[in-house]
């Protein structure tokens, strides 16, 4: 290229999952049935309500223009009340609330707002890429911390007190978890709110997956102290099945808010009207809605689970969210080729933990995002395989 990219693109890759589906692409290109269990991206649809009242007042004239960048009041009233409903903490939604176009915009505009060049980011191993790539990106220093199965997925605090801490900004949790679907509880909580406060640490935890295969809502904002020291991402995506319409938000202190929209108002220009407003629709989908949801993802867990025991994958049968998280066995060398080699012969796509960081290079990822007859179906083709 005459014109060299900027340096910062050297820190990063090009996501795993968009190699992954352009050769997926290219396989059903040249004629193959390709069962994709690697993304999670639901598959299910948002409540009739939502998608009504999208269509609704998409058809009014005067909905289509720029909107505030601080998001309609509407949306963030919706998002105080389902936040005081299921996980019990009082927000101001018109300074402690920010929507967002999904969580994962909010992982840049949050580490754009707080972290400098050299800046060191605590960052969970295994966890999801995107907090790696974007602190590369804006120049901070990443400082994984280890997340291991023999502990239940939780980080090590009283090793990580006993290490040097003064240059670490900023820290990223994520419960309930993802890749491994651990529980968060409220002593993990108290204790990572503890623990930032006592260093100066910019905590957030990344709380998409507190409603799929699980009824303990739980939220970090709701410990004594978390507003001074924490913030949380959330978003639609998983929950309401609404990926695609990318809504998120994130909740905290007003001047933490107040530093992100810096950034933010000079992004993007709003979301569009009719969209946030479906989303506040969506926001007050009785219970029974959510249930209904799980019934899908159970039925899909239990053929899920057939799959990892056919493949002699061991596995915590009290995981959350949208996926399958299990151990390889011992006796394969390679989790990528393992993977690699089941796309090949089954045309069966499972996420590889490696992706996750290094101490997931044992697992393997299954989606609940195909329905059961998928599941079924790919669990016929791996049953023929001679792994």
């Amino acid at each position: 290229m005459k014109v060299k990219p900027a340096e910062r693109t050297n820190s990063v890759q090009e996501y795993y999952f968009s190699r992954k589906l352009r050769q997926i692409d290219e396989m059903r290109t040249a004629g193959a049935d390709i069962i994709n269990l690697g993304i999670g991206s639901p598959d299910q649809p948002p409540s009739e309500n939502t998608v009504a009242r999208l269509s609704e007042e998409a058809r009014k004239p005067a909905v289509h223009g720029y909107q505030s960048y601080s998001g309609s009041p509407v949306l963030r009233k919706a998002f105080a009340e389902w936040y005081n409903k299921y996980f019990g903490v009082s927000l101001d939604p018109a300074s402690e609330i920010l929507p967002l176009m999904g969580s994962k915009e909010g992982i840049m505009h949050i580490s754009m707002a707080f972290v400098n060049p050299g800046d060191e980011v605590l960052v969970p191993d295994p966890g999801y890429p995107t907090y790696s790539s974007v602190t590369s990106l804006v120049g901070g220093t990443i400082r994984t911390y280890p997340l291991d199965e023999s502990r239940g997925w939780q980080p090590d605090l009283d090793s990580l007190e006993k290490e040097d801490l003064g240059k670490v900004k900023l820290m990223w949790t994520n419960y309930p978890n993802m890749p491994t679907g651990a529980k968060g509880s409220a002593a993990l909580f108290d204790r990572l709110v503890s623990f930032a406060l006592g260093r100066n640490i910019l905590l957030i935890n990344d709380n998409p997956y507190s409603f799929i295969l699980n009824n303990e809502y739980l939220s970090l904002l709701s410990v004594q102290g978390a507003m001074d020291t924490a913030l949380e991402l959330n978003s639609l995506s998983k929950s309401h099945n609404m990926a695609g319409w990318r809504i998120g938000m994130v909740a905290g202190n007003s001047e933490y808010i107040k530093t992100i929209l810096k950034v933010k108002s000079n992004m993007d220009s709003g979301m569009f009207l009719p969209m946030q407003l479906a989303a506040a629709e969506a926001l007050h989908n009785p219970e029974s809605w959510y249930d209904t949801v799980n019934h899908t993802y159970r039925e899909r867990r239990k053929t899920a689970e057939s799959v990892m025991e056919l493949l002699d994958c061991r596995f915590n049968p009290d995981q959350t969210g949208l996926f399958l998280w299990g151990r390889i066995p011992d006796n394969i060398i390679s989790c990528e080729a393992f993977v690699e080699e089941i796309l090949q012969k089954a045309h069966v796509f499972l996420t590889p933990g490696f992706i996750f960081g290094s101490r997931g290079e044992r697992y393997v990822r299954i989606s609940l995002c195909a329905d059961n007859e998928r599941l079924l179906e790919a669990r016929r083709r791996i049953e023929k395989l001679k792994l």
